[in-house]
């Protein structure tokens, strides 16, 4: 699969309204048959800061993505509302899902 993580510096004045600001773009990448997952967290220490975790099915499904209208409106409209290019982790990982964190195991 592919795995990504991006960080968004967004805008102070936009950070509480960017879950609705990538929403369309969001709801739309989750609905490609090649997501495997697109999740977005803030930063507990600085709200202006949000992290996505994403992964696709394989480099096909990466590539239909990035190809996206959906893709290309977010090129468009989320820019204004940051502070700074987002920074990005892309690899390939040779599995198709979560692990489990064994160190941390629930009984």
């Amino acid at each position: 699969m592919i795995f990504i993580t991006a960080k968004f510096q967004v805008l102070p004045e936009h950070a509480d309204q960017w879950p609705e600001i990538a929403g369309e773009f969001t709801r739309a990448t989750r609905a490609e048959p090649g997501c495997l997952w697109f999740d977005w967290s803030r930063s507990v220490d600085d709200p202006t800061e949000y992290v996505l975790v994403e992964a696709f099915r394989d480099d096909a499904a990466g590539a239909a993505h990035v190809q996206s209208a959906h893709f290309r409106a977010a090129r468009e409209k989320l820019p204004p509302h940051l502070a700074r290019t987002p920074r990005i982790v892309n690899t390939t990982v040779d599995q198709e899902g979560w692990s489990e964190l064994g160190e941390m195991t629930v009984e």
